[in-house]
C-alpha cells in the first residue's frame, strides 16, 4: 500500500488534523453513531422483544404522494454524499486527491471483480449472522425497504445502495485510516477505531448489527491495507446492499425464512 505523503509534524498541525477529522465525522457517520445509540436505547427500553420491533433502512418520506416522495429520496441520497465531497476537497488541499485512498476510475474492472468476490463471501455470512442474532433476541427485524410499488422504486434502492457504500468506505476506511496514520495511531488502534465506528452507526439494528458490522469493518480494513484502494470495498458494499434491498423487495412475504416487519 502507498505510504503517507504528509504527517502532522507539529503540535499545531496535529491539532488541525484532529479537529478536521472530528468535524468530518460529526457531519457524517460519527453523528450517525450517536443517533443509532440513542435509537438502540429506545428499542431496549421499549416493552417487548427486539425481534418484534422493526428497523427500516429505506422507507417512504411522503406516503401516497409518489412525486414528492421521489424528490425527498433524491434529496437525501444527494445530501448524504456531501461529507464525501468535503473529504475530496480536503484531500485536494493536501495535494493528493481521492486517488490517495484509491477512489478513482483507474482500475474499474479489477475493483469490480474484487468487490464481487468480497460481496459473495460476506453477503451470505452476514445474512446467516443476522438471522441467528434475531432468533436469539439480540436484533431488531431489519426491513431493508418499505417503498411504495412505483416505477422509481428499484432505481432509488440501487442509488441508496451506492450512496451507502461510497459514504461509508470513503470516510470510515480511506479517509479515517489516512488521518489516524498521520496522527501517529498504531495500525491496530486505527483498525479498531474504524471497525468500532462502523459498528456504532448500525447499533439501531441491535447488537447483531453492531457486532456483525464491526467484523465486516475489520475485514474491510485488512483488505484496504492489502490493496491500497477503497474502490473494491465500495463495489462490494454496493453489491451487498443492492442485493439486500432489491432481494427483499422481490422476496418479502413470498419465502418463509425471510422475516418481515
Amino acid at each position: 500500500m502507498h505510504t503517507q505523503s504528509y504527517e502532522a509534524g507539529t503540535g499545531e498541525e496535529a491539532r488541525t488534523l484532529r479537529s478536521e477529522t472530528l468535524i468530518v465525522l460529526g457531519l457524517s457517520l460519527g453523528a450517525s453513531g450517536v443517533s443509532a445509540f440513542i435509537d438502540f436505547l429506545g428499542s431496549v427500553t421499549k416493552p417487548g422483544a427486539l425481534k418484534n420491533q422493526a428497523a427500516t433502512l429505506v422507507g417512504s418520506y411522503a406516503p401516497h404522494r409518489p412525486w414528492l416522495d421521489l424528490a425527498w429520496q433524491a434529496f437525501f441520497i444527494a445530501s448524504a454524499l456531501v461529507p464525501v465531497a468535503l473529504v475530496a476537497h480536503l484531500l485536494a488541499r493536501e495535494r493528493v486527491g481521492m486517488p490517495a485512498i484509491g477512489f478513482d476510475l483507474t482500475r474499474p474492472r479489477r475493483d469490480l471483480a474484487r468487490g464481487a468476490l468480497v460481496a459473495a463471501a460476506i453477503g451470505g455470512t452476514g445474512l446467516a449472522f443476522y438471522l441467528g442474532a434475531r432468533t436469539a433476541g439480540f436484533n431488531l427485524t431489519v426491513v431493508p425497504e418499505a417503498l411504495p410499488d412505483v416505477w422509481w422504486k428499484i432505481p432509488v434502492l440501487l442509488a441508496s445502495a451506492v450512496q451507502n457504500a461510497v459514504l461509508e468506505e470513503v470516510i470510515v476506511v480511506g479517509y479515517l485510516l489516512r488521518r489516524l496514520g498521520q496522527l501517529g495511531w498504531t495500525p491496530n488502534a486505527a483498525l479498531a477505531a474504524s471497525a468500532l465506528l462502523r459498528g456504532s452507526y448500525h447499533l439501531y439494528q441491535g447488537l447483531g448489527g453492531f457486532f456483525g458490522n464491526m467484523a465486516m469493518g475489520v475485514v474491510f480494513v485488512l483488505l484496504y491495507r492489502r490493496w491500497g484502494r477503497v474502490g473494491p470495498l465500495v463495489a462490494a458494499h454496493s453489491l451487498i446492499d443492492a442485493v439486500a434491498f432489491v432481494g427483499y423487495a422481490l422476496l418479502a412475504g413470498k419465502v418463509g425464512w425471510l422475516p418481515t416487519g
